[in-house]
């Protein structure tokens, strides 16, 4: 019985893990619908479907993403782990991930941060992306303020160009606030990303929206 009594409470959770997407379709539908390449200023039209997979700590659950879902922000801590199903092939591959709704989605005024982005990344036989080199801009975890809705948390995939390897438009040093990933991607020979998700997630013990 005191099973039973913890059901609604398991199989929210129980969804967020096993969740991923399927259909790239709807993944680009999805992401188009939440204003996504609009905002980005991004062309989005995925050859392949991204998986991040975010770690639990103190548990041997995960949560892997499906585009839109809403997390808390003590489900992100991360890092996140992240695969590639499709045709892309093994790589190098570049990884980026950015918040465009920085302090608040109504007043974005230090948008876009730069929350994760590295390169050198390669594909294993079961999608899995290893990189080989230090990321430029280790994973932040998503932190939106407390008088803030949700932001919208935004992973990009793009093969990497022979301009991104030796590029220093962004170091470890660079400030993460005002970046611009489609004028980086330009500068750097990364054209259109090949495969991208997103989340939401809402600030520290925030209640989870029912429809998760």
């Amino acid at each position: 019985m005191q099973l039973l009594s913890y059901l609604p409470y398991l199989l929210p959770l129980c969804v967020l893990v096993n969740a991923q997407d399927t259909d790239i379709n709807l993944v680009k539908y999805t992401v188009e619908t939440a204003n996504i390449p609009f905002d980005l200023g991004i062309f989005f039209d995925p050859t392949d479907l991204l998986e991040v997979t975010f770690p639990q700590n103190g548990t041997a659950l995960s949560i892997t993403l499906k585009a839109g879902d809403f997390l808390n922000q003590n489900q992100t801590g991360g890092p996140p782990t992240f695969a590639l199903t499709g045709s892309a092939g093994t790589g190098p591959f570049v990884v980026a991930a950015v918040d465009p709704d920085a302090p608040t989605p109504v007043n974005p005024t230090e948008a876009q941060i730069r929350h994760f982005l590295g390169g050198d990344f390669t594909a294993g036989a079961d999608g899995t992306l290893t990189n080989s080199t230090p990321a430029i801009s280790e994973f932040l975890q998503p932190n939106p303020p407390l008088t803030s809705t949700a932001h919208r948390y935004i992973f990009l995939v793009f093969e990497q160009s022979d301009e991104f390897s030796s590029q220093t438009l962004v170091t470890p040093e660079t400030s993460r606030d005002d970046f611009n990933i489609s004028a980086f991607a330009a500068a750097t020979g990364l054209g259109n990303p090949i495969a991208g998700t997103f989340m939401e997630v809402w600030p520290v013990n925030s209640p989870t929206p029912p429809d998760v």
